[in-house]
């Protein structure tokens, strides 16, 4: 990705983070989280492997704001020390 092209990426990004869709997303996952996470639901083990899958992408969802932030201030550090 070229300096402009990560630029843009960040800033769309931040733009997607401060919306009030985004802000009801996180809620909704935030809220299934505990339903997934429950096994007294599971009937069999390919259940429990296919909830463990959804907790995995669900987590990396509800983190992408906290790696989008730390990937924007490397970037920065390494654009300040060229």
């Amino acid at each position: 990705m070229t300096d402009k092209e990560l630029e843009v990426y960040f800033r769309d990004m931040n733009d997607l983070f401060r919306t009030k869709g985004w802000q009801v997303f996180v809620d909704d996952l935030r809220q299934n989280v505990a339903n997934i996470n429950s096994v007294e639901g599971t009937k069999d083990g390919n259940d429990l492997y296919f909830r463990k899958g959804q907790l995995n992408i669900i987590g990396a969802i509800l983190n992408i704001e906290e790696t989008t932030r730390i990937g924007q201030e490397e970037s920065q550090r390494v654009e300040d020390n060229v």
